[in-house]
Formats: structure tokens, C-alpha cells, sequence
């Protein structure tokens, strides 16, 4: 029987939890440390070292996010039906340190790095290297998500529902705790340079300090395996439950003539061939998957939380920070302030509240991106094309767009604002300095965003055309820069460490980025002269044109043309819709693992977990079809999109929930055992009449 599948061992107490619980606590701090460390800089790392495009990185990363949450189901099969619990955290965690091991090496630049130019000469091995690393992890992350949660679980007496219940919440506290750490420092370790031969991005050490990580986490639960509590597995109970349905829904078929009668469940139809415990526990184990259903579209909402970043990246510190403060919070105070109040708050009640609060974190989110869109600039689409006009004349210019005839007045030191046309309406542009012009053409076949800088000298009217390459506002917190000789002489330009080569009069330098909110030192060498000076602070977001008007004996004469305008919604109006998002999380997350254990049967607590776990990775493909059927263009409809589906969902959920009947498996459980009890004693009363009195020597 399930009772006497637990081993008699019984772990140390302290403030009236199994002291076995530290262990595991620590054990997912450093797991999650590790998995969430290397997947902060993971995106990055296919962009700049493999040389991955945006697209096929992002949807790279998606499949390994999903490969990781559709992986526990393969961990809990082991776990509850070969190795058990403890067996199988071990040995996935050992897959799960070479993985990460394996990707700290598959980063190595030097590795094939034979000419030394700072670049691997064979890129499909560090390719090969990290796709098999990454496999590695999403087998062992995957593997032990169920386990260690259950395995936690297990730890708790039946009479200690409350402790085990907080212990969910300590549980949850140290994952977000592992997650905020890491994601802090590892970007910092990326940012370092190494390498033998050529300093690179420290992606080794991204990689390398989880990797240690893991192995910590590792040696930390194997040091308290003395104190566990284990249960054993109960051989293969996931294929006997697939058959149990499967003969269930054949009997069924065979017996629908009105001549039979009905059973109180469909799966009682089973009992002909099944004994009445494998019944049971298919019963508790289906009622509460039917009922993950409508789950998956909270998640849907909550792994979109990175888009609803605005600048710079270190906001998605928010979350993890708030989850940190959030849980002792909800725990301690607000939970027993609604038990005072006499309202019956069940976990699926708090399920579908998480459920409305992320709607509504969603709702805030679409209102803060139509205050956004407010102040994007307008691109140009398939067939446009746009153009900037700069005087950096002494007079006014008349400027004429061919074949458009539109015209425009352009002041001294100012330039136009970006212009838009159709392709065909703009070949070139006119300019004139009162009786002399000049005609520059525009070539929009290979870029269409031009900048056109003018000037009326004593030699004639000079002008140049530059291709500026940019389609989107600088992201991460950063701010374009780029520079306008004024001055008759060539110059070369140092800013901030950053060169930007040597400019020609009237040309115009490439756009570098730069770290929003700070100044940078500014050098300018004409001829035998250096200027010094410090830039303007930059906004966040922007992109700015600096023209060189002087620079004589330490004096430079600068003027800032803003190209598109910086950021003007504070990056604190995000925090409403992390806090609400946040809360959400709280209630929803945290109630759902506790609820999966509570209902599951004694042999199927990893197999209920690795469930509640499928929810999030089918969360994640419904962003991926929804997003890719979805025709809507603006950021702010796809979040009203996604927000009225989870309300509908909500809605669906709670009506579920009402009609749901809790169940306590170790009760059902125990009365089957009684049940055996009495039927064995009916068939051999002499045999149990002596095993009694042999009990009772004992």
C-alpha cells in the first residue's frame, strides 16, 4: 500500500518543520541561480557570438524555454515509477551540470579561434557544443521541476498541512530569489573581457559561475540525503493508469445498449478488469488535469512580461524583487486578514483571482504602450522613403523636392524634421542660397532614411548625402550619437572612448550607441588642435546629430540636433503593472503547486506536478499561434487581444471550479487500505488472526 511505500526514517525538526527542508530549499536557490543566469545572457550570446539573426535567436530560445517544460513529464515518469524522487534529482542533476559545463566550453572563443582575429574559424562546433548543452539542461531542469517540489512535499507529516503549505511559499521565494540574483550578476560577468590570444565578451564566465552553481546545488542535496524521507516508487503506475482509461473507454463502448445500466463515472467501467485503488487515484488524477485546461492561458499572458519592458534591461529585476517582498506579505497578512474576514479563499478561488489580476496587469500594460506609441517615431514601410534636411549655411535655404515640388525653408543651424515620400516622388533635392543652387540626388534603392547636410561658402554650395540605416528607436537604455563636421578642415572624433574615424567638411559620421543618462567626453583634433569638452546628458531612447562648429585652443562649439525623440514615459510606470502582475503570480503560482500536491495520489505527486508544469510550455505555445495568426499591428491591441482571452478564460475556470470537489487521497486512500483490510480478513480469517498476534508480540 501507499502508506507503507514511505521510509520509517524521520527527519529532524526545527521551529516544527523537517530540517531535511533547508536542504531543498538551498538546492533550488542555486538550481535556479544557475538555469536563469544562463538564460539571461542566452539570447545574447546567439547574436553576437554565433551570429544568429534577431528571429531565428528568439524562436531558438522559445523552443529551448519549451523544451524545459515539457521535459518534466519524462522526469516525473522516472521518478514515480522506477527510480523515485530522490534517485531521479540526482541523476538528472548530474545531466543538468555537464549541460551547463558543456555550454561554458561551447563559448570559448580560442577553442577554434587558429588566426587569432577575435573570431572562431569553426563555428559549428561551438554551435554543435551549445545545442548539445542545451539539450542536457532542458533534460535535467525539465527532469527535476516536478521532483523537487514534490520531494519537498513528501517531507510533511499528514497532520502538518499548514507548515507544508508555507513551505510551497518559502519554496517559490527561493526560485525567485535564485532568479534575481543571477539575473543581476550575470549580465556583469558577460560584460567583463577575457580570452588567451583576443579579449572578448566574458561568455565563459556567464556560463561557467551556473555551471558551478549546479554543482553546488548538487552537493548540497546529496549532503542531506540522510534526512529525507523517501518514498519508494511503485513500479510502472503511469502505463497502468493509460490502460485503465484505455479499457475503461472500451468496456464503456461495448456496454452502451440501454440494457445496461449506468455507473456513477465513466472510469467505473474499468473495475472489471482493475482493482478499485487504481480506479480511485486515475479518478483524482484526471479531475485535476481536466481541470489545468484553461490554465495555460495565464501563462500565455505572464512569459510576455519581457515584452512589456520598456528601458533599459534591468527592469526585469522588478518582478523577482517584488515576488520576494510580495510572498511573506500575501502569506503572513493579507491570507489570514481574508480568513478573519470569514471568506472562504480555496486555492481554485485564488487560482482564478491570480487568473483576473494578470488580465488586468495586461490592461495596464496596453494603456502605458498607447502612451508610448504617442512619442515613437513614424519608419518608413515598403516603398517609402524619408529625408533630413541640415543648414549648416550662414542664410536661409530654400530647399525643393523632385519630383514631389514640395518645398521648405530651411533656417541657419537648423535642420527639417525627417520628411516622408513615396520611393518614387523623391530622386532629389534642390537647394538654394539666394541666386546659387545645387541639385543632390537620392538614391532610396539602398536605404530609405537620408540625412542631406547644405552649406553656402565663398566657393559655392557644398552638400552630402548620408544613408543613416536605422528602422527602429535604440533599445537596452541606450541613445544614438553621431557627428557633423562644420568646420573647413577634416577632423577626427573621440567620444567616450568610441571613434568615429576622421570626417570630411559637411560629412556626416555613422550613429555609435551609447548608455542613456550620462555624459561622455568629447575629443575633436583639426589639424594640430585639441578640443575637450563634455557632451549633454542624452535621454534614454533618442538619437542626436552633434555638429562640429569650432574648435580652437581648447574651445568647441557644438550644436545638438535631436534626430528622434528620447523616451518621455517614465520607466516607473511600468512598476503598477509589474506589482499587479507580480500579485497575480503570487496567488496563482504558488497556490497551484500546493494545490497539485494536495490532490494528487500518493504514487503520482511528480506525475500532478510535471502537469501544472505542461500548463506553462502549452502557455507558451499559444503566444506562438496566437502571435503568428494574430494580424494586428499595434502592441497595444495584441495586449487587449491577450487580456480579453484570459478574461474569457477566467470566466470558464470559475464556473469549473465551482462544480469541483476536493478531494484528500491519503483519506481515500486509508479507506481503501481498510476496505483490503476487511476483505482479506473475509477471505482468510485464521491468516490474519495470527499476523495480529505476531504484530502485537512485536
Amino acid at each position: 500500500t501507499a502508506a507503507k511505500s514511505k521510509s520509517k526514517g524521520r527527519s529532524p525538526s526545527c521551529f516544527g518543520y523537517p530540517l531535511s527542508i533547508a536542504f531543498i530549499v538551498v538546492n533550488e536557490f542555486c538550481e535556479r541561480f544557475s538555469y536563469y543566469g544562463m538564460r539571461a545572457v542566452l539570447v545574447l550570446y546567439f547574436k553576437y557570438f554565433l551570429r544568429w539573426d534577431d528571429n531565428f535567436s528568439t524562436a531558438i530560445y522559445h523552443t529551448f524555454v519549451a523544451l524545459c517544460y515539457l521535459t518534466p513529464i519524462l522526469g516525473a515518469l522516472i521518478a514515480d515509477s522506477w527510480l523515485g524522487k530522490f534517485k531521479t534529482i540526482v541523476s538528472l542533476s548530474i545531466v543538468y551540470t555537464i549541460g551547463q559545463a558543456v555550454m561554458a566550453v561551447s563559448s570559448i572563443n580560442d577553442m577554434t579561434d587558429h588566426n587569432r582575429d577575435g573570431n572562431p574559424d569553426n563555428i559549428a562546433v561551438h554551435i554543435a557544443l551549445s545545442m548539445t548543452g542545451l539539450i542536457l539542461i532542458a533534460l535535467g531542469t525539465g527532469g527535476i521541476k516536478p521532483c523537487i517540489s514534490a520531494f519537498g512535499g513528501d517531507q510533511f507529516e499528514d497532520h502538518q498541512e499548514k507548515q507544508r503549505s508555507r513551505f510551497f511559499s518559502i519554496f517559490y521565494l527561493s526560485i525567485n530569489a535564485g532568479s534575481l540574483i543571477s539575473t543581476v550578476i550575470t549580465p556583469i560577468l558577460r560584460a567583463q573581457e577575457c580570452g588567451i590570444h583576443s579579449k572578448q565578451q566574458c561568455y565563459p564566465l556567464a556560463f561557467g559561475v551556473p555551471a558551478a552553481l549546479m554543482a553546488v546545488s548538487l552537493v548540497v542535496f546529496i549532503a542531506g540525503s540522510g534526512m529525507y524521507k523517501k518514498v519508494q516508487p511503485q513500479g510502472n503506475i503511469m502505463v497502468r493508469v493509460f490502460k485503465c482509461i484505455g479499457f475503461a473507454i472500451k468496456n464503456r463502448f461495448r456496454h452502451r445498449s440501454k440494457e445496461y445500466p449506468k455507473r456513477e463515472h465513466w472510469l467505473d467501467w474499468a473495475s472489471e478488469k482493475y482493482d478499485k485503488r487504481l480506479i480511485a487515484q486515475t479518478k483524482m488524477v484526471l479531475k485535476v488535469l481536466f481541470l489545468y485546461i484553461p490554465l495555460p492561458m495565464f501563462w500565455a499572458l505572464f512569459d510576455q512580461q519581457g515584452a512589456i519592458q520598456i528601458q533599459p534591461d534591468q527592469m526585469q529585476t522588478v518582478n523577482p524583487i517584488l515576488i520576494i517582498i510580495m510572498v511573506p506579505v500575501v502569506d503572513a497578512v493579507i491570507y489570514p486578514l481574508i480568513q478573519k474576514c470569514k471568506i472562504n479563499f480555496t486555492p481554485l478561488r485564488k487560482i482564478t483571482v491570480g487568473m483576473f489580476l494578470a488580465g488586468l496587469a495586461f490592461v495596464a500594460a496596453a494603456l502605458l504602450q498607447v502612451q508610448i506609441d504617442k512619442t515613437l517615431p513614424v519608419f518608413p514601410a515598403s516603398g517609402q522613403a524619408q529625408v533630413k534636411i541640415i543648414n549648416l549655411g550662414s542664410s536661409n535655404a530654400e530647399v525643393t523636392f523632385l519630383p514631389d515640388l514640395q518645398n521648405v525653408t530651411v533656417l541657419p543651424m537648423e535642420s527639417t524634421d525627417y520628411r516622408m515620400f513615396e520611393t518614387s516622388q523623391l530622386k532629389s533635392v534642390i537647394v538654394n542660397f539666394g541666386s546659387e543652387n545645387r541639385s543632390q540626388s537620392i538614391d532610396s534603392a539602398s536605404s530609405n532614411t537620408h540625412t542631406v547636410t547644405i552649406k553656402n561658402t565663398a566657393a559655392g554650395i557644398v552638400s552630402s548625402l548620408h544613408s543613416d540605416n536605422f528602422t527602429s528607436k535604440p533599445e537596452e537604455g541606450k541613445t544614438l550619437i553621431r557627428f557633423v563636421n562644420n568646420l573647413p578642415q577634416t577632423v577626427n572624433i573621440t567620444m567616450g572612448g568610441t571613434a568615429f574615424g576622421i570626417l570630411e567638411e559637411t560629412s556626416i559620421s555613422d550613429y555609435s550607441p551609447f548608455a542613456g543618462g550620462r555624459t561622455n567626453e568629447i575629443v575633436v583634433t583639426a589639424g594640430s588642435t585639441n578640443c575637450t569638452t563634455t557632451s549633454e546628458a542624452f535621454g534614454y531612447g533618442g538619437a542626436y546629430t552633434i555638429i562640429i562648429n569650432a574648435c580652437s585652443q581648447d574651445v568647441t562649439q557644438l550644436r545638438y540636433i535631436e534626430d528622434i525623440q528620447p523616451n518621455t514615459v517614465h520607466m516607473a510606470w511600468q512598476i503598477p503593472q509589474y506589482f499587479i502582475l507580480t500579485c497575480a503570480e503570487v496567488v496563482f503560482s504558488v497556490t497551484g503547486l500546493e494545490f497539485s500536491y494536495s490532490q494528487a495520489p500518493s504514487n503520482m505527486k511528480s506525475v500532478l506536478q510535471a502537469g501544472w508544469l505542461l500548463t506553462v510550455a502549452v502557455g507558451n505555445i499559444i503566444v506562438l499561434i496566437v502571435a503568428g495568426a494574430s494580424k494586428l499591428s499595434e502592441q497595444w491591441a495584441e495586449y487587449v487581444l491577450f487580456a480579453a482571452l484570459l478574461f474569457a478564460v477566467c470566466i470558464i475556470f470559475a464556473v469549473m471550479a465551482y462544480f469541483y470537489t476536493y478531494t484528500d487521497p491519503n483519506e481515500v486512500e486509508a479507506q481503501l487500505d481498510e476496505e483490503e483490510k476487511k476483505k482479506q480478513i473475509k477471505q482468510d480469517p485464521d491468516s490474519y488472526g495470527k499476523e495480529s498476534e505476531a504484530v502485537s508480540r512485536m
